[in-house]
């Protein structure tokens, strides 16, 4: 099943819960849920994860926060997006450290590489007790006209002790795979 959260010219931020992969070992003392918001082109996505264990693996702050490659080897969460009309996205990682990155694809995992219309990226990082907060603004405008609405997946990769797992707002391949537009449910008008 399909399902869009369409907000034309509503700024109100959608709420998410992920949910992990069937596939991958369930854990319910992990929730993530958060966020998103599209205003005057800006981005602003809020990611929440409860661990009532405290058995998820989280790098500690960064002194500096810097653009960083594999994000997702590790803990880390994720937005997708792209314009309903064309067969490119982009994907931005973000890591509890802080440290974050945006890459651009041609067409489904094709042609990646880092973003370039972005030089840092802020990001900000809070924990307490079993909760992590992960908050950041992205400006569009670079890449996307105001105008143009997007679609949205979002998505983390979360690493314990014993495992990993795949979380997005919906699972339509039988294994994890974020880029499948298929998981592009939101779709954020612009203004």
């Amino acid at each position: 099943m399909l399902l869009f959260l369409y907000r034309p010219f509503d700024m109100s931020p959608t709420c998410f819960q992920l949910k992990a992969h069937p596939a991958t070992p369930p854990n319910p003392a992990i929730e993530i849920h958060g966020r998103i918001q599209r205003r005057q082109n800006i981005l602003t996505l809020r990611f929440e994860l409860r661990d009532s264990l405290n058995t998820v693996q989280i790098e500690p702050p960064a002194a500096e926060a810097r653009r960083t490659h594999g994000l997702w080897e590790r803990t880390c969460f994720e937005c997708f997006f792209a314009a309903s009309d064309s067969p490119g996205y982009w994907e931005i990682n973000l890591s509890p450290a802080g440290h974050w990155n945006i890459y651009r694809f041609d067409d489904y995992r094709q042609g990646m590489r880092e973003e370039g219309a972005f030089q840092i990226l802020p990001v900000t990082c809070a924990a307490h007790g079993s909760t992590l907060r992960v908050v950041c603004d992205v400006d569009l405008t670079p890449i996307v006209a105001p105008l143009q609405p997007i679609q949205v997946g979002i998505s983390a990769a979360i690493l314990t002790a014993s495992d990993s797992s795949y979380w997005a707002l919906t699972h339509s391949s039988p294994r994890p795979d974020f880029h499948d537009r298929r998981g592009f449910i939101i779709v954020l008008a612009g203004r």
